[in-house]
């Protein structure tokens, strides 16, 4: 029987998931199927529902379903639960299980395609969502002096800032602000890491082209991380080597997430060159 898994957003028109999978089942010999479920928010519950049944591995979750999956699960990993947020689905004896390999994912990258160690830094994170959570757990484990998070909606960010707060170690100060503001533009001028997990700039989407913040923000010398994979080289990072700092794109951290996801499912790593070389080549059409 095809083992079938998928990937569960709305919209998904830039996704080359399907290609890193389809590289992964083949570089492993197993007869895999994976699709791109657009899933509107209306139709998130039925989709999560039909992962039960038999054949399905279970699913990757992205924008804008990372925390609505939540109460849809059986049970949640330990990173999951201190995410608050989930980005793969594990079917498991008929039972779903939420698990977040965006921690590991991003932290993988931020250390092997960065090569930045946060400890003691000062890091600005843009966005309160699914991603920006990850993120900021993989940052709290390096102990960075500053986690400055900035978010449009306070209600999110500030709860997100609360909910991670207590895990904090002493030395790392965790806190949030509007986008734009004296704040913002104070801790940017000092950033060692910036990290944008928003969807500004993502191809076929309304704000495609565009930058999440104005480019006379970037700090020269500082790392500048946009999870945005599509297109490759973003308005973000474009502005980035621009300014003289040094500009990572979301390749990387996607490749490592769904390899960790491959894992999960399947019980065998992830033939990563394989993976990289399909994403490469996807992007490229």
């Amino acid at each position: 029987m095809t083992k079938r898994a998928g990937v569960i957003g709305h919209p998904l028109g830039h996704s080359i998931s399907p290609a890193l999978y389809a590289a992964a089942f083949k570089a492993a010999g197993i007869d895999g199927a994976y699709d791109a479920w657009d899933t509107p928010p209306e139709t998130l519950q039925g989709r999560v529902d039909a992962l039960r049944g038999d054949g399905f591995l279970g699913a990757n979750v992205t924008i804008p379903h990372k925390r609505s999956v939540l109460p849809m699960l059986d049970s949640l990993s330990e990173v999951a639960q201190k995410a608050g947020a989930v980005n793969t689905i594990v079917h498991r004896d008929g039972k779903l299980i939420g698990e977040n390999t965006d921690v590991v994912g991003f932290a993988r990258s931020l250390r092997e395609d960065a090569g930045f160690d946060a400890k003691g830094k000062r890091c600005v994170l843009l966005g309160a969502g699914g991603a920006a959570r990850a993120v900021a757990l993989a940052l709290i484990a390096q102990s960075p002096a500053l986690i400055a998070v900035y978010g449009r909606t306070p209600r999110n960010t500030d709860a997100m800032v609360v909910q991670l707060k207590p895990l904090t170690p002493s030395g790392t100060t965790i806190t949030w602000a509007y986008p734009g503001d004296g704040s913002f533009i104070t801790t940017m001028a000092e950033a060692d890491l910036v990290v944008n997990s928003t969807p500004v700039g993502v191809a076929t989407t309304d704000t495609e082209g565009q930058l999440p913040f104005e480019e006379k923000h970037i700090r020269a010398g500082s790392v500048v991380f946009d999870l945005v994979y599509n297109p490759p080289e973003t308005p973000l990072l474009k502005a980035a080597k621009a300014r003289g700092a040094k500009a990572v794109g979301g390749l990387g951290m996607l490749v490592y997430q769904a390899a960790e996801s491959f894992r999960l499912w399947t019980g065998q790593d992830a033939d990563l060159k394989a993976m990289l070389t399909a994403g490469r080549a996807a992007l490229a059409r």
